[in-house]
């Protein structure tokens, strides 16, 4: 087979080498991929947007399969494009990626069916939000419905900051028309928990766990980003956890989507917020995590292009979805001054020292060619040094010690990925 995966980050990378161990795959082409994917695949100067450039090269080229890694063009409806001209895609249709791309729908969708999640109000009026935040309980949540690179959440303590927010989302457009409405939600305390899923569109089959880091220093500090580390699995998504998510979210949100004439196809990310009151949905993604994907991707034992062949075809059923029993850590390691400002074009070394070991991965996130042929940085997060072990302990240990592999000026990191791991 001839495949083309969309997309540039970590996640594609983890996506491109799950390919790249299949015996049905031939060739793989990546748009626009990155420095480390290009060790694998064939990378194409389209950008994810460029939909019709997409088409016309799959269909150049004879592209047999391909996969959509980014959320953004999967809420704009690339994947309808492709289908349109009979080919054949990994990922949502538009009218299904809204699940993600809309977090007004997404609440709304979860009050109807009765999914648990937080109680929430959607607000597409800058006065009347600051309204109902005059008898709100504080801490509260501020989310911009729309798409923000996974920053656009704030976490208020106070009134006053409270209505600072709703300034910053829907006045000052901090995150552009992601911000145009906005859902405040109570504030749920408990532990985070990454759930990913296969989904054919009546068929769910869940991959294994795994928790994120998203704030950007230690202690979890600091502004949200899109993630500074991963484990796989938690240790708190106990099969109690489990059986629960499986009666009353996992397939209850398929059959919603379903019911709605939005049958969904492809992967689901569940964030659960393990409450007192049991686990709730903090959020949907409609697509692989990152660098969720950089934990879970290298754990499973299926073929991932059968795997997702069954996604498209309606055949989920007929698939036994399957996870190494070992465990997998990944620390980003950033530019300093990611999530905000930070200089890129610095060379990285020492990635070589990845090459040929088993249990270690380094995935690229934000890196480039320069014009002499060296990798440079290119991103606020770089590299998604990810290692597996016999357990979580053991993975952590190798991962932070691959970190020291490799360097570049700037380089930045937490140390406490994992850390809730000696908690469990």
């Amino acid at each position: 087979m001839k495949v083309l995966v969309v997309g540039s980050g970590g996640r594609e990378h983890a996506i491109v080498t799950a390919l790249a161990k299949s015996s049905r795959v031939d060739k793989i082409f990546c748009a626009p991929g990155n420095a480390g994917i290009a060790a694998l695949a064939e990378c194409v100067a389209i950008q994810a947007m460029d939909f019709k450039g997409l088409v016309d090269f799959a269909k150049k080229e004879s592209i047999d399969f391909t996969i959509i890694g980014m959320d953004d063009p999967l809420v704009a409806g690339v994947v309808d494009e492709f289908e349109k001209e009979g080919l054949k895609v990994f990922g949502p249709r538009k009218n299904a990626a809204i699940l993600e791309g809309s977090k007004a729908f997404s609440k709304d969708l979860m009050k109807k069916y009765n999914i648990p999640t937080a109680e929430y109000a959607n607000f597409d009026n800058k006065d009347d939000a600051l309204k109902y935040l005059e008898t709100a309980k504080m801490p509260i949540v501020l989310k911009a419905s729309g798409l923000a690179l996974g920053k656009g959440v704030l976490i208020c303590n106070t009134l006053e900051e409270a209505q600072e927010g709703v300034k910053v989302l829907m006045e000052d457009k901090k995150f552009g028309d992601a911000g145009n409405t906005i859902v405040i939600e109570e504030f749920m305390t408990g532990r985070e928990v990454s759930v990913l899923s296969f989904v054919d569109g009546k068929t769910i089959k869940i991959m294994s766990s795994a928790q994120d880091h998203k704030r950007a220093k230690d202690g979890d500090k600091g502004l949200n980003t899109g993630g500074m580390g991963n484990f796989s699995p938690s240790p708190f998504y106990t099969d109690e956890v489990d059986e629960f998510c499986k009666k009353h979210i996992y397939q209850a949100t398929v059959d919603a989507m379903a019911k709605e004439g939005r049958p969904f196809k492809g992967v689901i990310f569940f964030g659960l917020m393990l409450t007192e009151d049991g686990p709730k949905v903090l959020e949907y993604n409609a697509r692989f995590g990152d660098p969720e994907a950089q934990v879970v991707l290298p754990r499973m034992k299926n073929d991932i292009i059968d795997v997702m062949e069954a996604c498209v075809e309606g055949k989920l059923d007929e698939i036994d979805l399957q996870f190494e029993d070992n465990a997998a850590v990944c620390v980003v390691l950033a530019s300093d001054g990611y999530p905000v400002a930070y200089e890129k074009g610095f060379e990285i070394t020492g990635l070589e020292k990845f090459d040929g070991k088993d249990d270690y991965y380094c995935f690229h996130a934000g890196t480039k060619f320069d014009e002499s042929g060296k990798i440079v940085t290119n991103g606020g997060r770089v590299l998604g040094v990810t290692a597996t072990g016999s357990d979580l302990k053991d993975a952590r240990a190798k991962a932070y010690q691959a970190t020291e592999w490799v360097d570049f000026a700037n380089k930045y990191m937490r140390h406490d990925i994992g850390k809730a791991i000696d908690e469990a």
